[in-house]
């Protein structure tokens, strides 16, 4: 069983590794503009941790599991905070549960409504740091926000699963001819017009729609919509309320992917990334041959980490006619 001294002993060396790791990051961050890194992810066996900096917040969260005990993550938070000189008000603490198969994303914590604007280069995304486990904002995926970026000029552009829209604004402020988002929930879509207006990128020639992405696919078919460049970044798993279908993405990519193919045009790419640790991608059972992994390119420095990959990322290039 672990002792009170125990746990004394992992908040300190909690304390120290981010203190190091934040001196190494910020500067070189801060001539990026960049206010949304990582300083830790379980580096430590015994400290099942997740540390993350907010210009000037601090969100930690626990890798919960049976042994947990209501006490550990105050701890941990609290000598974190100290270490960078951060006062308790914008220290936010979490729960993050393994094992949850739907909810994770939207579940509400709290009712702060706090939405904070964080840079990202030169645009900016509102983040709430205590109202759900996720902030608003996936940092590991800025180098690939980036590549959409210089590839999407004059190009249609599709973001299916797209939360809070980065994505969406990085191919609007890449001069893109269109951009088209959905996501199922209202919260995200009304985020993701959130960071449109934030960055002065509204207008008709992008869309935000709220829909379940395989009933969007069904439809865009029949209207016989067509895209140059797609991101497609689902969630593990999720349930539709209405219908109760589940989605599995080990067992619907070849589905889902195949389902956006078909909106692709002649010479397209597409984007796809998944966040499931134990993913497993069979491509005989995709209508595309030109398929890449290209994760090693998409995860930032602070992201890196021995124990796992935060996310995998493949490059799909549609052939042409």
């Amino acid at each position: 069983m672990k002792t009170d001294e125990t746990y004394q002993s992992q908040a300190r060396m909690l304390a120290n590794k981010v203190k190091k790791r934040y001196r190494h990051l910020r500067k070189r961050y801060a001539k990026q503009n960049l206010e949304v890194f990582r300083l830790y992810d379980w580096d430590i066996p015994d400290i099942r941790a997740v540390v993350d900096w907010y210009g000037g917040h601090l969100v930690i969260g626990e890798y919960s599991r049976a042994q947990s005990t209501p006490d550990w993550l105050p701890l941990m938070g609290s000598a974190v905070a100290d270490a960078l000189n951060i006062p308790r008000e914008k220290l936010h603490l979490k729960i993050r549960k393994s094992g949850i198969k739907e909810g994770a994303r939207y579940k509400r914590l709290d009712h702060t409504n706090q939405k904070i604007p964080m840079w990202e280069r030169d645009l900016q995304f509102y983040i709430n740091p205590s109202d759900y486990v996720d902030t608003g904002l996936f940092s590991d995926h800025r180098n690939t926000r980036k590549m959409v970026r210089e590839m999407v000029k004059d190009k249609d552009f599709l973001n299916l699963y797209c939360y809070t829209g980065a994505f969406s604004c990085y191919a609007a402020k890449g001069c893109a001819r269109s951009t088209l988002s959905v996501d199922r929930s209202e919260t995200a879509i009304n985020w993701a017009k959130e960071n449109f207006d934030l960055n002065k990128l509204t207008d008709p020639r992008h869309t935000l729609i709220q829909e379940d992405t395989l009933d969007f696919l069904a439809k865009a078919k029949r209207k016989k919509l067509s895209f140059d460049l797609a991101v497609v970044d689902p969630p593990s798993y999720s349930t539709t309320q209405i219908t109760q279908k589940h989605f599995d993405i080990a067992r619907d990519y070849p589905t889902l992917l195949n389902g956006v193919f078909e909106l692709m045009r002649p010479g397209g790419t597409l984007f796809f990334s998944t966040n499931h640790q134990n993913f497993d991608m069979d491509t005989s059972r995709l209508k595309a041959t030109n398929i890449t992994e290209i994760t090693d390119t998409t995860i930032p420095e602070d992201y890196l980490t021995k124990r796992k990959k935060i996310h995998r990322c493949w490059k799909i290039h549609m052939g042409t006619a």
